[in-house]
């Protein structure tokens, strides 16, 4: 059983600027409903202010919300904060959060959007908003339901507002294995930082992952993972650098799960990057990848 949190609010209108577009997320679960023969659709809850304001400055939560955001921001997140991306956002902090504790329930959980990993304190970047790696994270920890969080980020870019939204806590570690030389531009520093040349391919990406894995997980010693499952890593996606394939994200997405599973250690993922002018083929990689991933954690006998 696939649990997935997805609200109609992340599919919000197109912006009247900009290059983003939002029907993705329903295009995932279009595909989700066609190829996952049993799953459960989740939906999350609004994030309450206070969590958001835990991680992100008041005054710049206050201009989200109002949809008053001023230009220059909204020029870095790379499309306009309206009334509507301003209740899409909260959501989609609130279905990442939902998904964590679906999988505390049943050892893995996703949320169809989420994965927001550029947004920094007092501003957006990179077509995130809110930060909803943090924001659960933040969470989890402070209501107890979690005591050491290791956050995975396999987008092919820098989690980068992860990275300096949690820097220096001791009972979360940021993992980011992404492309040197995209977006951004100036890196950030995570707990461990893997920056690949361009064209890597499966198995020398997936050899390194192995073995990052196997490194943290005996180090840090996490009782939740959180994954930010972006599939811009596909050799075909338009603003990747890398060179996975579909069988190179499959195997991807198993090894994480699987090192989680053995340890009875929880799996959120959240949607992050994937992007190309074939929307559907996009959502289709997206959507393999949560059903990838629930029968994983299905193998180790921990999906109800």
């Amino acid at each position: 059983m696939l649990h997935i949190v997805h609200h109609p609010d992340y599919v919000a209108p197109r912006p009247a600027s900009g290059s983003f577009v939002f029907d993705k997320y329903q295009l995932v679960m279009e595909a989700i409903r066609a190829h996952a023969s049993l799953h459960q659709a989740h939906r999350p809850p609004l994030m309450e202010r206070r969590w958001i304001e835990a991680v992100h400055d008041p005054d710049y939560v206050e201009q989200v919300l109002t949809a008053t955001v001023p230009r220059e921001i909204e020029r870095r997140i790379g499309f306009p904060v309206s009334a509507d991306i301003a209740s899409r956002v909260q959501y989609t902090s609130g279905g990442t959060w939902l998904a964590a504790q679906l999988a505390l329930q049943h050892g893995y959980a996703a949320n169809s959007a989420g994965g927001s990993h550029h947004a920094l304190a007092d501003t957006g970047a990179g077509y995130c908003v809110f930060n909803d790696l943090a924001i659960t994270a933040n969470r989890l920890l402070a209501e107890g339901d979690a005591r050491r969080i290791l956050i995975v980020d396999l987008d092919v870019h820098q989690g980068d507002g992860t990275a300096v939204l949690l820097a220096g806590r001791e009972d979360i570690f940021t993992l980011s294995i992404h492309s040197e030389r995209n977006f951004p531009t100036r890196k950030a520093r995570s707990s461990c930082d893997i920056a690949l040349p361009d064209a890597v391919e499966d198995d020398a990406y997936l050899a390194i992952l192995d073995g990052a894995l196997a490194d943290i997980l005996k180090r840090f010693q996490p009782d939740m993972l959180l994954y930010q499952a972006g599939v811009d890593s596909h050799v075909d996606d338009r603003l990747g650098r890398l060179a996975l394939t579909d069988s190179g994200l499959e195997r991807r997405d198993r090894m994480v799960i699987r090192s989680a599973r053995d340890l009875g250690i929880p799996v959120a993922s959240a949607l992050g990057g994937g992007y190309g002018r074939d929307h559907r083929a996009v959502a289709l990689r997206h959507a393999r990848s949560m059903i990838i991933m629930a029968d994983e954690a299905k193998r180790g006998g921990v999906i109800r």
